[in-house]
């Protein structure tokens, strides 16, 4: 087995916290995983595994190690793609990532305008909570993220920003009796940006409502236009809604607020990932505008 391969291991082992699991994610045996840490712990010479009960953990050794193999392996993807691409740009691969509002109302577009220039890039997108997508750009498995402001520390570059406006939605019927003390709130998924933002407006207003989860974006939306109750959302993202009535935007204190969509790479991008940039910058019907910054440079 190859030294990515017994990295590769490690990194799922840590991320499931299961051999089982991580031979399945690998499409190898659980032997072959095992094989993979033994040789990894002999060849540094400290253990990166206990037994625990019938399975096994992560020495803090381990879990030090894993850290490191995971930017390892990322840093590997990304300088193949950067050898590859710097030959030929435009049959280059692009690795996104995206918080969930953007990558189902921003993304859309965006690709589809960037594919039809640029039928040969490759590709790859993963969405998630932004407590996924930053530290997947600081491991370097990814080239650029969407997202809402960067977290501070983080080495990378602002590329662009574009207008976000937060407002409280819900159903036709509360428009002239709303109360946002008593109204039920449906909140995202723990780990959104959005969630932390509603609870933080709530806790502004003095107010302790009832709250349900609902997990995703459009998980929240459908539940307003059901009637469930009441979320805070990207105007962008609901205005379909907005615009055919079955939404309504809400008067709350507070509200709309002004955040900024943030377009980011790593702080020297492939040549691919500068295509994408330079597409969605030249294209500004998109809604984006240059922002060459650090990250933590707001």
């Amino acid at each position: 087995m190859t030294t990515n391969a017994r990295l590769r291991a490690l990194v799922e082992l840590a991320a499931t916290g299961s051999v089982r699991a991580a031979a399945q994610r690998l499409v190898v045996t659980e032997s072959s995983v095992s094989s993979a840490i033994s040789a990894l712990a002999a060849e540094i010479g400290v253990p990166l595994v206990d037994r625990d009960g019938r399975g096994v953990r992560l020495t803090p050794a381990g879990e030090r190690y894993a850290d490191y193999a995971r930017r390892i392996l990322g840093l590997h993807a990304e300088a193949l793609s950067a050898a590859r691409g710097e030959a030929d740009p435009e049959h280059g691969t692009i690795r996104l990532a995206a918080v969930t509002t953007a990558g189902e109302h921003m993304l859309p577009d965006l690709l589809t305008s960037f594919r039809s220039r640029y039928p040969h890039i490759a590709l790859g997108l993963e969405v998630g909570p932004r407590g996924v997508v930053w530290p997947m750009l600081a491991a370097h498995e990814v080239d650029l993220v969407v997202a809402g402001r960067p977290p501070d520390g983080l080495d990378a570059l602002v590329r662009a920003v574009s207008p976000n406006t937060l407002v409280v939605v819900g159903p036709p019927d509360l428009r002239d009796d709303f109360d946002p003390g008593h109204t039920t709130w449906l909140q995202r998924e723990t780990g959104s940006g959005i969630r932390a933002t509603a609870v933080s407006l709530l806790d502004t207003l003095d107010v302790a409502p009832p709250q349900l989860s609902l997990g995703s974006h459009g998980a929240v939306v459908a539940g307003a236009v059901a009637g469930l109750g009441v979320t805070l959302v990207s105007r962008q993202s609901v205005r379909r809604h907005l615009e055919s009535g079955a939404l309504v935007e809400l008067r709350v204190p507070g509200t709309p607020m002004q955040r900024a969509w943030h377009v980011v790479s790593q702080p020297t991008a492939t040549a691919a990932t500068n295509l994408l940039v330079r597409h969605l910058l030249t294209h500004r019907e998109l809604g984006w505008r240059p922002a060459n910054r650090p990250a933590g440079d707001d």
